[in-house]
Protein backbone atom coordinates (compact mmCIF):
# COMPACT_ATOMS: atom_id res chain seq x y z
CA UNK A 1 0.00 0.00 0.00
CA UNK A 2 0.86 3.35 -0.50
CA UNK A 3 1.91 5.92 1.93
CA UNK A 4 1.11 9.68 1.70
CA UNK A 5 3.47 10.24 -1.44
CA UNK A 6 1.69 13.26 -2.69
CA UNK A 7 3.11 16.51 -0.52
CA UNK A 8 1.62 20.24 -1.48
CA UNK A 9 3.03 22.65 -0.37
CA UNK A 10 1.23 26.08 -0.49
CA UNK A 11 3.12 29.71 0.17
CA UNK A 12 3.15 33.92 -0.60
CA UNK A 13 5.00 36.21 0.93
CA UNK A 14 8.15 34.90 2.94
CA UNK A 15 7.45 31.61 1.08
CA UNK A 16 10.54 31.53 -0.61
CA UNK A 17 12.87 30.69 2.40
CA UNK A 18 10.11 29.05 3.96
CA UNK A 19 9.87 26.49 0.97
CA UNK A 20 13.27 26.72 0.76
CA UNK A 21 14.08 25.58 4.77
CA UNK A 22 11.49 23.02 4.58
CA UNK A 23 12.67 20.98 1.37
CA UNK A 24 15.95 21.14 2.53
CA UNK A 25 15.49 19.37 5.28
CA UNK A 26 13.64 16.60 2.86
CA UNK A 27 15.63 13.07 2.83
CA UNK A 28 16.95 12.32 -0.60
CA UNK A 29 15.39 8.78 -0.62
CA UNK A 30 11.45 10.46 0.13
CA UNK A 31 8.96 8.25 -1.16
CA UNK A 32 6.60 10.93 -2.03
CA UNK A 33 6.57 13.53 -5.19
CA UNK A 34 6.23 17.55 -3.80
CA UNK A 35 4.28 20.36 -5.42
CA UNK A 36 5.20 23.90 -4.91
CA UNK A 37 2.95 26.80 -5.45
CA UNK A 38 4.39 29.83 -4.17
CA UNK A 39 2.95 33.60 -5.37
CA UNK A 40 4.81 34.78 -7.71
CA UNK A 41 5.20 37.39 -10.52
CA UNK A 42 3.47 36.84 -13.48
CA UNK A 43 5.88 37.51 -15.58
CA UNK A 44 9.61 36.89 -16.54
CA UNK A 45 11.75 33.74 -15.43
CA UNK A 46 11.17 32.09 -11.94
CA UNK A 47 14.38 30.95 -9.87
CA UNK A 48 12.42 28.72 -7.44
CA UNK A 49 13.43 25.30 -8.87
CA UNK A 50 17.43 26.20 -8.68
CA UNK A 51 16.84 27.79 -5.33
CA UNK A 52 15.11 24.42 -3.63
CA UNK A 53 17.67 22.33 -5.66
CA UNK A 54 20.33 24.08 -3.66
CA UNK A 55 18.68 23.66 -0.46
CA UNK A 56 18.60 19.79 -0.32
CA UNK A 57 19.02 16.86 -2.37
CA UNK A 58 15.85 16.87 -3.79
CA UNK A 59 16.23 18.19 -7.83
CA UNK A 60 13.21 21.02 -8.20
CA UNK A 61 12.01 21.34 -12.00
CA UNK A 62 9.24 23.47 -13.40
CA UNK A 63 7.42 20.86 -15.21
CA UNK A 64 5.99 20.28 -18.56
CA UNK A 65 2.02 19.77 -19.13
CA UNK A 66 1.72 16.25 -18.96
CA UNK A 67 5.09 15.15 -17.42
CA UNK A 68 4.84 12.15 -15.73
CA UNK A 69 5.06 12.33 -11.90
CA UNK A 70 8.10 10.79 -10.23
CA UNK A 71 8.73 10.11 -6.76
CA UNK A 72 11.63 12.20 -4.96
CA UNK A 73 10.87 15.19 -7.16
CA UNK A 74 9.67 19.08 -6.42
CA UNK A 75 7.45 20.45 -9.28
CA UNK A 76 7.10 24.11 -9.08
CA UNK A 77 4.40 25.88 -10.32
CA UNK A 78 6.01 28.26 -13.13
CA UNK A 79 4.60 31.66 -13.23
CA UNK A 80 1.35 32.08 -14.62
CA UNK A 81 0.06 28.60 -14.59
CA UNK A 82 -2.19 27.23 -12.30
CA UNK A 83 -0.24 22.97 -11.09
CA UNK A 84 -2.90 20.87 -11.34
CA UNK A 85 -2.65 17.40 -10.67
CA UNK A 86 -4.28 14.50 -12.43
CA UNK A 87 -3.79 10.67 -11.41
CA UNK A 88 -0.30 10.33 -12.32
CA UNK A 89 0.95 13.05 -14.22
CA UNK A 90 1.14 16.92 -13.61
CA UNK A 91 -0.77 19.58 -15.56
CA UNK A 92 -0.34 23.35 -16.47
CA UNK A 93 -3.08 25.57 -17.04
CA UNK A 94 -3.87 29.47 -17.96
CA UNK A 95 -7.31 28.76 -16.07
CA UNK A 96 -8.51 32.59 -14.77
CA UNK A 97 -6.97 33.38 -11.88
CA UNK A 98 -7.72 32.61 -8.20
CA UNK A 99 -7.74 34.92 -5.50
CA UNK A 100 -5.85 37.34 -7.86
CA UNK A 101 -2.96 34.71 -8.48
CA UNK A 102 -1.90 32.36 -11.02
CA UNK A 103 -0.61 29.96 -9.69
CA UNK A 104 -3.15 29.29 -6.85
CA UNK A 105 -2.55 27.62 -4.01
CA UNK A 106 -6.30 26.81 -3.82
CA UNK A 107 -6.03 24.98 -7.40
CA UNK A 108 -2.82 22.94 -6.55
CA UNK A 109 -4.79 21.25 -3.39
CA UNK A 110 -8.15 20.90 -5.06
CA UNK A 111 -6.13 18.98 -7.59
CA UNK A 112 -4.45 17.28 -5.39
CA UNK A 113 -7.15 15.85 -3.29
CA UNK A 114 -9.70 15.26 -6.10
CA UNK A 115 -7.00 12.52 -7.76
CA UNK A 116 -5.12 11.21 -4.63
CA UNK A 117 -7.19 11.98 -1.70
CA UNK A 118 -6.03 10.69 1.40
CA UNK A 119 -2.64 10.11 -0.06
CA UNK A 120 -2.49 13.66 0.14
CA UNK A 121 -1.13 16.16 2.39
CA UNK A 122 -1.45 19.73 2.07
CA UNK A 123 1.07 21.93 3.79
CA UNK A 124 -0.04 25.92 4.23
CA UNK A 125 2.88 27.95 5.09
CA UNK A 126 3.32 31.81 5.25
CA UNK A 127 1.65 34.48 3.49
CA UNK A 128 -0.93 37.03 3.42
CA UNK A 129 -4.77 36.67 2.89
CA UNK A 130 -6.31 33.39 2.60
CA UNK A 131 -5.19 31.02 -0.59
CA UNK A 132 -4.89 27.85 0.37
CA UNK A 133 -8.14 27.55 3.12
CA UNK A 134 -10.35 26.24 0.68
CA UNK A 135 -8.32 23.82 -1.09
CA UNK A 136 -7.24 22.47 2.38
CA UNK A 137 -10.74 22.18 3.34
CA UNK A 138 -11.81 20.22 0.26
CA UNK A 139 -8.90 17.91 0.98
CA UNK A 140 -9.90 17.37 4.21
CA UNK A 141 -13.29 15.88 2.53
CA UNK A 142 -11.53 13.71 0.59
CA UNK A 143 -9.36 12.02 2.94
CA UNK A 144 -6.45 13.70 2.85
CA UNK A 145 -4.17 15.43 5.77
CA UNK A 146 -3.70 19.58 6.66
CA UNK A 147 -0.41 20.53 7.55
CA UNK A 148 0.34 24.39 8.90
CA UNK A 149 3.14 26.42 9.78
CA UNK A 150 2.47 27.45 13.39
CA UNK A 151 1.32 31.31 12.69
CA UNK A 152 2.49 33.05 15.88
CA UNK A 153 6.09 31.67 13.86
CA UNK A 154 5.22 32.56 9.87
CA UNK A 155 6.85 35.74 8.40
CA UNK A 156 3.27 36.44 7.57
CA UNK A 157 0.05 35.28 9.51
CA UNK A 158 -2.61 35.66 7.10
CA UNK A 159 -2.42 32.00 5.07
CA UNK A 160 -1.57 29.78 8.37
CA UNK A 161 -3.90 31.56 10.99
CA UNK A 162 -7.25 31.46 7.85
CA UNK A 163 -6.38 27.51 7.65
CA UNK A 164 -6.27 27.18 11.12
CA UNK A 165 -9.45 28.86 11.89
CA UNK A 166 -11.67 27.27 8.84
CA UNK A 167 -10.38 24.29 8.54
CA UNK A 168 -10.01 20.97 10.72
CA UNK A 169 -6.10 21.43 10.72
CA UNK A 170 -4.30 17.92 11.47
CA UNK A 171 -1.13 19.15 12.46
CA UNK A 172 0.18 23.17 13.86
CA UNK A 173 3.68 22.86 13.63
CA UNK A 174 6.89 25.22 13.66
CA UNK A 175 8.96 25.50 10.40
CA UNK A 176 11.52 23.03 11.37
CA UNK A 177 9.44 19.95 12.73
CA UNK A 178 7.42 20.08 9.57
CA UNK A 179 9.78 18.03 7.15
CA UNK A 180 10.42 15.18 9.86
CA UNK A 181 6.57 14.92 9.75
CA UNK A 182 6.23 14.98 6.29
CA UNK A 183 8.60 12.29 6.19
CA UNK A 184 7.32 9.89 8.62
CA UNK A 185 3.79 10.57 6.38
CA UNK A 186 5.36 9.83 3.51
CA UNK A 187 6.33 6.30 4.94
CA UNK A 188 3.40 5.79 6.61
CA UNK A 189 0.97 3.71 4.99
CA UNK A 190 -2.00 4.85 3.38
CA UNK A 191 -5.10 1.93 5.11
CA UNK A 192 -7.51 2.47 2.16
CA UNK A 193 -5.61 4.99 -0.42
CA UNK A 194 -8.81 5.42 -3.23
CA UNK A 195 -10.47 8.90 -3.54
CA UNK A 196 -14.26 9.05 -2.78
CA UNK A 197 -16.17 8.36 -5.51
CA UNK A 198 -16.80 11.10 -7.83
CA UNK A 199 -19.94 12.58 -7.35
CA UNK A 200 -21.89 15.45 -9.36
CA UNK A 201 -19.92 18.42 -6.88
CA UNK A 202 -16.92 16.59 -8.12
CA UNK A 203 -17.16 16.49 -11.58
CA UNK A 204 -17.85 20.08 -11.42
CA UNK A 205 -15.01 20.79 -9.56
CA UNK A 206 -12.88 18.54 -12.06
CA UNK A 207 -14.11 20.93 -14.80
CA UNK A 208 -13.46 24.43 -12.62
CA UNK A 209 -9.81 23.33 -12.22
CA UNK A 210 -9.34 22.14 -16.33
CA UNK A 211 -11.17 24.96 -17.71
CA UNK A 212 -12.10 27.58 -14.76
CA UNK A 213 -14.94 28.04 -16.42
CA UNK A 214 -18.30 28.58 -14.32
CA UNK A 215 -21.60 27.75 -15.56
CA UNK A 216 -24.50 29.35 -16.04
CA UNK A 217 -27.06 28.64 -12.75
CA UNK A 218 -24.00 27.20 -10.70
CA UNK A 219 -24.17 29.44 -7.46
CA UNK A 220 -26.31 32.10 -6.95
CA UNK A 221 -26.22 35.51 -8.17
CA UNK A 222 -24.35 37.59 -5.51
CA UNK A 223 -24.76 41.39 -5.10
CA UNK A 224 -20.61 41.90 -6.26
CA UNK A 225 -19.05 41.96 -9.78
CA UNK A 226 -15.95 40.59 -10.40
CA UNK A 227 -12.68 42.86 -9.87
CA UNK A 228 -10.95 41.35 -13.06
CA UNK A 229 -13.50 41.37 -15.51
CA UNK A 230 -16.62 42.94 -14.09
CA UNK A 231 -19.06 40.19 -14.59
CA UNK A 232 -21.23 39.09 -11.91
CA UNK A 233 -20.32 36.94 -9.35
CA UNK A 234 -21.88 33.78 -8.19
CA UNK A 235 -21.93 32.82 -4.90
CA UNK A 236 -22.05 29.37 -3.52
CA UNK A 237 -20.26 27.74 0.34
CA UNK A 238 -18.09 25.06 -0.82
CA UNK A 239 -16.98 23.25 3.28
CA UNK A 240 -18.37 25.53 4.77
CA UNK A 241 -16.49 28.61 3.24
CA UNK A 242 -18.51 30.99 1.03
CA UNK A 243 -16.74 31.31 -2.67
CA UNK A 244 -17.69 33.68 -5.80
CA UNK A 245 -16.93 32.73 -9.20
CA UNK A 246 -18.22 34.84 -11.89
CA UNK A 247 -18.99 33.20 -15.57
CA UNK A 248 -15.47 33.06 -17.04
CA UNK A 249 -14.21 31.39 -13.99
CA UNK A 250 -12.38 33.92 -11.72
CA UNK A 251 -12.53 33.10 -8.27
CA UNK A 252 -12.59 34.52 -4.62
CA UNK A 253 -12.70 33.81 -1.07
CA UNK A 254 -14.27 36.52 1.10
CA UNK A 255 -11.21 38.06 2.17
CA UNK A 256 -9.57 37.75 -0.97
CA UNK A 257 -12.31 39.58 -2.33
CA UNK A 258 -12.01 42.28 0.37
CA UNK A 259 -8.72 42.91 -0.99
CA UNK A 260 -9.02 42.97 -4.49
CA UNK A 261 -11.93 45.41 -4.21
CA UNK A 262 -9.91 47.65 -2.22
CA UNK A 263 -7.47 47.30 -4.60
CA UNK A 264 -10.10 48.44 -7.18
CA UNK A 265 -11.27 51.07 -5.28
CA UNK A 266 -8.28 52.77 -5.09
CA UNK A 267 -7.28 52.78 -8.69
CA UNK A 268 -11.46 54.08 -9.42
CA UNK A 269 -10.88 56.92 -6.68
CA UNK A 270 -7.27 58.13 -8.60
CA UNK A 271 -8.67 58.19 -12.06
CA UNK A 272 -11.33 60.20 -10.42
CA UNK A 273 -8.89 62.60 -8.77
CA UNK A 274 -7.22 62.40 -12.38
CA UNK A 275 -10.54 63.51 -14.09
CA UNK A 276 -11.40 66.43 -11.72
CA UNK A 277 -8.07 67.73 -12.25
CA UNK A 278 -7.85 67.39 -15.70
CA UNK A 279 -11.24 69.71 -15.69
CA UNK A 280 -10.09 72.13 -13.79
CA UNK A 281 -7.25 72.88 -15.94
CA UNK A 282 -9.68 72.92 -18.82
CA UNK A 283 -11.94 75.21 -16.84
CA UNK A 284 -8.72 77.44 -16.38
CA UNK A 285 -7.80 77.25 -20.08
CA UNK A 286 -11.58 78.71 -20.83
CA UNK A 287 -11.47 81.30 -17.91
CA UNK A 288 -8.30 82.93 -19.46
CA UNK A 289 -9.61 82.53 -22.79
CA UNK A 290 -12.29 84.47 -21.89
CA UNK A 291 -10.64 86.96 -19.95
CA UNK A 292 -7.70 87.77 -23.25
CA UNK A 293 -10.69 88.12 -25.38
CA UNK A 294 -12.90 90.89 -22.84
CA UNK A 295 -16.14 89.71 -24.54
CA UNK A 296 -17.72 87.88 -21.69
CA UNK A 297 -16.57 88.37 -18.49
CA UNK A 298 -19.97 86.64 -17.17
CA UNK A 299 -18.32 83.50 -19.10
CA UNK A 300 -14.94 84.23 -17.21
CA UNK A 301 -16.60 83.91 -13.75
CA UNK A 302 -18.16 80.75 -14.93
CA UNK A 303 -15.41 79.03 -15.72
CA UNK A 304 -13.55 79.98 -12.72
CA UNK A 305 -16.11 78.63 -10.61
CA UNK A 306 -16.08 75.52 -12.04
CA UNK A 307 -11.90 75.51 -11.70
CA UNK A 308 -12.53 76.03 -8.08
CA UNK A 309 -15.48 73.11 -7.62
CA UNK A 310 -13.25 70.84 -9.58
CA UNK A 311 -9.58 71.57 -7.69
CA UNK A 312 -11.71 71.22 -4.25
CA UNK A 313 -12.97 67.81 -4.99
CA UNK A 314 -9.49 66.89 -6.39
CA UNK A 315 -8.61 67.88 -3.48
CA UNK A 316 -10.39 66.07 -0.89
CA UNK A 317 -9.62 63.08 -2.95
CA UNK A 318 -6.34 63.48 -2.78
CA UNK A 319 -5.91 63.87 0.87
CA UNK A 320 -8.37 60.70 1.67
CA UNK A 321 -6.00 58.62 -0.99
CA UNK A 322 -3.12 59.59 1.02
CA UNK A 323 -4.25 58.36 4.46
CA UNK A 324 -3.65 55.21 5.83
CA UNK A 325 -5.20 52.68 4.47
CA UNK A 326 -7.23 49.50 6.37
CA UNK A 327 -5.17 46.84 6.00
CA UNK A 328 -6.67 43.38 5.36
CA UNK A 329 -5.11 39.80 6.37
Amino acid sequence: MPGHDIILIGASAGGVQATSELVGSLPADLPAAVFVVVHLAPFGTSAMPAILSRSGPLKAVHPTDGEPIQQGRIYVAPPDHHLVIEDGHVRLSRAPTENGHRPAVDVLFRSGALAYGPRAVGVVLTGNLDDGTAGLATLKKHGGIAVVQDPAEADYSGMPRSAVENVAVDHICPLGEIAPLLTELAHRMVEDPTPPEADSETHDMKNDLEHGVDREGKGRPSAFTCPDCGGTLFEKIEEELAHFRCRVGHAYSLESLLARQVATLEATLWAAARALEENAALARRMEGWMRRSGKAPAGEARYARRAEEAEHHAEALRRILLQEPAKTG
